[in-house]
C-alpha cells in the first residue's frame, strides 16, 4: 500500500511543495486512473490529456477551476447530462467567465479577445516591454538584492497587461497600488486613489473598465480600448459592456498570474544552475527553448478539470456521465512516453515547445505568445544588467538544504517567493 492512497490531493497541504511524486504515483496506475478519494478521474498521460483538450462536445468546461466540487446533482444522471449541465450553469461559480464556457458561448467571448492579441498590438506591446523591463529593474538592481516575485514579476507581468489593453502609462502605478502589488518609489497622487478609495481590486477592475468602454462607445479615439469597445461578436452582432468588461479583466487576471509564475521558475532555475547562466549569456539563440523547456517541467497551471458529459472512454478507461475529469498537465508534461529523462532539465531538449502548460484546443491558452514574450524581453535585460545570480542562502537555505513556499492551491503552481541575490553590471 502507497502511502499516497489516503493522501487527499485537493487538501494535503504536503502536496503542495513537491506534487512529482504524487504524479508519479497517479501514473503508476495507468495514464488514465481514478484518484482514490473523491471520485475523480487523474489524468498523466500526454496523448490522453491531448485528446480529452481537443474533445469539447464530450468534455465540459463549466467545473474547469472548481474540479469536483461544482455541486450538480449528477449521481445516476444517465450517460448524457448535457441537459442538466445547460440547466444549471448559471449556479456554477464563474460561470461568467471565458474560462468556464462551451461553444458556441466561448467561441463568442474568445472573438473578442482576439480583437486584442493581434500581430500588430502585440508588436506594439513588445516595445513597451523592453522600456517597462529595464525600468522595473532600476527600482531595485543598485540593491545587489531582491525580492522577485514582488520587486518584478508581479509589476511587470500587470502593467504588460495594462499596456495591451491600452491602459495610458500614468496610470500604471495606480494599477499597481489597487492590485496590492510592491508600489514603485513615491506615493499616488490622492485624487487618483479618492476615484477608487470604497472599492477592492477586483471592483476596482471592473469599475475602471466599464467606464472605460461605455466612454470609448459614446466618444471612439484612435486607442485600443476603442478597438476592444467597437469589437464585435463572429456574426456581427454587438456585445453587451458586460462581455467586453469581462473579457479584459479575465486577460488581466488570468494573463499576470501565469506570466509571474513563469518568470519566478525561470530565474529560480538560472539561480540553481550557473552553467545556464552562462549558456544563455554566450548563446542567446537558446532562449525559446529556455523559457519552452521551464514551461515543460514547472506549468504554471498544474490541474485543470472537465466534466464529462456522456459516458466515453479514454485511455481504455471507462469515464461515466457526470465525472470530473482532472489533466495533470504538471504530470503529462512529464510522461515518459514524450519527453525522454522527464525529470532532467534540458536547455537543448528537442521538443520542449510540445509541452501543454498551455492546453490545448479550444481553450489553449491565447496569452501564451504573449507570455512567452515577457519571459523573453525579462530574461535578456536581466542578463545584460546582472551577473552571478543565485538565491539567498539566509532566505532559502544552503544547496544541500533548499527550502521553498508555494502558493497553496492544487489549481496552479506558483513560488510565493524567490528571494535573489546578484551582481548589477551597470545601467541600461
Amino acid at each position: 500500500m502507497s502511502k499516497f492512497d489516503s493522501i487527499d490531493f485537493f487538501t494535503d497541504p504536503s502536496l503542495i511543495g513537491d506534487p512529482y511524486p504524487y504524479f508519479e504515483y497517479l501514473r503508476s496506475k495507468g495514464p488514465v486512473a481514478r484518484e482514490p478519494r473523491n471520485g475523480v478521474i487523474a489524468v498523466t498521460g500526454y496523448d490522453e490529456a491531448v485528446a480529452i483538450y481537443r474533445d469539447s462536445e464530450t468534455f465540459s468546461s463549466c467545473n474547469s477551476v472548481i474540479g469536483p466540487f461544482h455541486g450538480l446533482p449528477v449521481q445516476s444522471a444517465g450517460d448524457d447530462i448535457r441537459d442538466l449541465v445547460s440547466s444549471y450553469r448559471s449556479r456554477l461559480p464563474m460561470n461568467e467567465h471565458m474560462v468556464t464556457m462551451d461553444p458556441p458561448e466561448h467561441t463568442n467571448q474568445r472573438a473578442l479577445l482576439m480583437h486584442l492579441l493581434t500581430p500588430r498590438r502585440l508588436r506594439e506591446n513588445e516595445e513597451f516591454m523592453w522600456r517597462l523591463a529595464d525600468r522595473q529593474l532600476d527600482e531595485f538592481i543598485a540593491n545587489g538584492r531582491c525580492e522577485f516575485i514582488n520587486d518584478y514579476s508581479q509589476p511587470f507581468a500587470v502593467q504588460v497587461i495594462a499596456d495591451l489593453l491600452g491602459v495610458p502609462e500614468e496610470d500604471h502605478r495606480l494599477f499597481r497600488v489597487r492590485l496590492g502589488l510592491n508600489p514603485p518609489p513615491g506615493t499616488i497622487r490622492q485624487r487618483d486613489d479618492e476615484r477608487f478609495s470604497n472599492l477592492n481590486s477586483l471592483a476596482f477592475l471592473d469599475s475602471w473598465f466599464t467606464a472605460y468602454i461605455e466612454d470609448r462607445r459614446r466618444e471612439p479615439r484612435n486607442d485600443v480600448l476603442t478597438e476592444l469597445a467597437l469589437a464585435k461578436f463572429p456574426d456581427g452582432s454587438t456585445p453587451d459592456v458586460v462581455h467586453v468588461v469581462r473579457t479584459a479583466t479575465f486577460l488581466f487576471a488570468a494573463g499576470q498570474e501565469t506570466t509571474a509564475r513563469l518568470l519566478a521558475s525561470a530565474l529560480k532555475i538560472l539561480a540553481e544552475r550557473p552553467d545556464l547562466q552562462r549558456t544563455l549569456r554566450d548563446n542567446r539563440t537558446l532562449m525559446s527553448n529556455f523559457i519552452d523547456e521551464t514551461l515543460r517541467i514547472e506549468s504554471p497551471v498544474k490541474t485543470d478539470c472537465r466534466l464529462a458529459l456522456r459516458t466515453t472512454r479514454v485511455g481504455g478507461v471507462e469515464i461515466p456521465a457526470g465525472t470530473t475529469v482532472m489533466i495533470l498537465n504538471g504530470a503529462a508534461n512529464r510522461d515518459p512516453r514524450r519527453f525522454e529523462n522527464p525529470a532532467e532539465f534540458r536547455i537543448d531538449r528537442p521538443n520542449a515547445n510540445e509541452h501543454i502548460a498551455f492546453g490545448r484546443g479550444a481553450h489553449a491558452c491565447p496569452g501564451g505568445p504573449l507570455a512567452r514574450a515577457e519571459a523573453r524581453v525579462s530574461l535578456e535585460r536581466i542578463l545584460d544588467r546582472m551577473r552571478d545570480i543565485r538565491l539567498s542562502e539566509a532566505e532559502h537555505g544552503p544547496a544541500a538544504a533548499r527550502r521553498f513556499q508555494y502558493t497553496p492551491t492544487y489549481v496552479l503552481r506558483g513560488l510565493a517567493a524567490l528571494h535573489l541575490e546578484f551582481t548589477p553590471i551597470g545601467g541600461a
